[in-house]
């Protein structure tokens, strides 16, 4: 009767139905990515695509790094101020849009010319310089597009941040099914349509978000943006290079056609992480929000049932899953088979991770603990990953992503419940 009552209090939350908006938007949102590299793989081909897996790494980890927690701190303090000081607000999100424009001008000053050094010296592989080159600019729009979505999580604006989400991903696809109709689809034409279409999706966000450019002295609210986004800057440094750290020793330690490979493999786990940002999107404000322990252990207790059905329904999947690879790829990309059974359980023990990552981000306010808990993942990856890729190729890149992720759910889980189990002492 108790099980029964706590699924029938799940069904019935808020926090449900805003994550059945948000997941059904994911689950369109990442079959559509999922036929973007689809159709991008098939047409390229493994070596090709390997060039691109890369070039498309090196966006993602840019703009994280350049991100310095402005995005969470921005659904910290727009979810904490939004209905209470509405122009405070406002400065919170004109602050973050400068000072990530700020550091992406100093990282494209300083990366341009080094970045063809570090596609022969660090990858030994020089027809990476000009992809990498790229890169920077792409990281830009990735920043902006990201900002943009983050400040509609905040303001809980969830049907807007789905159909967004699921437009700019339908144009890319458009758009490189089309080059491959006239035969022009390319190494240069697909990263530049990946990399133009987060600048438009900004673009949309602007008519999406209350007026914000205009507000004025917007550094009065740094104190307690920076306070706050200092930790999660360190971790998302430390984070972001980990968790792409196995693609990047891939690049170093083997061949181009081998990342284009496991990178294919990888991209049909790409649903998991999209379900954890989903459910992210709904759980970080409604944390953020609560003011009492007994609350937030009710609400976290029935989230954590919550991804642990999912995770039980993600295994049962993945047989389905094994026999659809070589339709989805073709030939060319039988030998993503293993690769991909080992990410997609990695995936689904990072999804297990949620509740507990949520609660120290944002009710507890601890993003520095996640320091630690990033240390610990960077090295895992940095130093059994060197190993594990050299003896045993992209099995043992994707065995060292599983190593890190349970890593990164066990640490945290535990600081969680302890913290929670000396309240209930109390």
């Amino acid at each position: 009767m108790e099980l029964w009552r706590i699924i029938s209090e799940i069904v019935n939350t808020k926090t449900l139905r805003h994550f059945i908006v948000t997941s059904g938007g994911t689950a369109v949102n990442g079959f559509l990515g999922l036929l973007f590299y689809i159709v991008v793989a098939r047409e390229l081909g493994p070596q090709v695509y390997g060039v691109l897996a890369i070039a498309v790494a090196s966006i993602a980890l840019i703009s994280d790094i350049s991100d310095l927690g402005i995005d969470t701190g921005l659904i910290r303090f727009v979810g904490k101020y939004r209905q209470e000081d509405k122009e405070k607000t406002l400065k919170f999100i004109k602050l973050g849009l400068t000072v990530k424009l700020a550091v992406w001008l100093v990282v494209l000053l300083t990366g341009w010319a080094i970045m063809p050094m570090i596609a022969e010296t660090v990858f030994l592989k020089p027809e990476l310089g000009l992809p990498l080159q790229f890169s920077l600019i792409g990281a830009l729009g990735a920043m902006l597009f990201s900002l943009g979505t983050h400040v509609i999580q905040a303001y809980q604006k969830f049907w807007s941040w789905s159909i967004l989400n699921i437009s700019m991903n339908g144009l890319r696809l458009s758009a490189v099914i089309i080059l491959a109709g006239f035969g022009i689809l390319g190494l240069l034409p697909t990263l530049i349509t990946y990399i133009a279409i987060p600048f438009m999706g900004f673009f949309v966000t602007l008519f999406l978000l209350p007026q914000f450019l205009t507000v004025r002295n917007s550094k009065s609210v740094g104190s307690e943006l920076f306070h706050y986004s200092k930790w999660v800057a360190l971790v998302g440094i430390l984070t972001a290079t980990g968790s792409r750290l196995d693609t990047f020793l891939s690049a170093r330690l083997l061949t181009v056609r081998d990342v284009g490979i496991y990178s294919a493999a990888s991209q049909i786990t790409v649903v998991i992480p999209q379900l954890v940002f989903a459910l992210a999107t709904v759980v970080a404000p409604k944390l953020a929000s609560f003011d009492s322990d007994i609350k937030a252990i009710e609400y976290l207790k029935k989230l954590q049932l919550l991804v642990f059905g999912m995770f039980i329904l993600g295994l049962l999947a993945i047989p389905v899953l094994v026999l659809l690879i070589p339709q989805i790829y073709g030939t060319a990309y039988l030998e993503s088979i293993t690769p991909f059974v080992v990410l997609f359980v990695a995936q689904l023990v990072f999804l297990l991770s949620v509740p507990s990552h949520q609660a120290i981000f944002y009710y507890f306010s601890k993003p520095s603990f996640f320091t630690w808990v990033g240390l610990g993942q960077l090295a895992i990856t940095g130093l059994l990953g060197w190993f594990l890729i050299s003896t045993y190729g992209i099995t043992g890149a994707a065995v060292t992503v599983l190593i890190a992720n349970l890593f990164n759910f066990l640490v945290p889980s535990a600081w969680v419940v302890y913290r929670f189990t000396r309240v209930l002492k109390k």
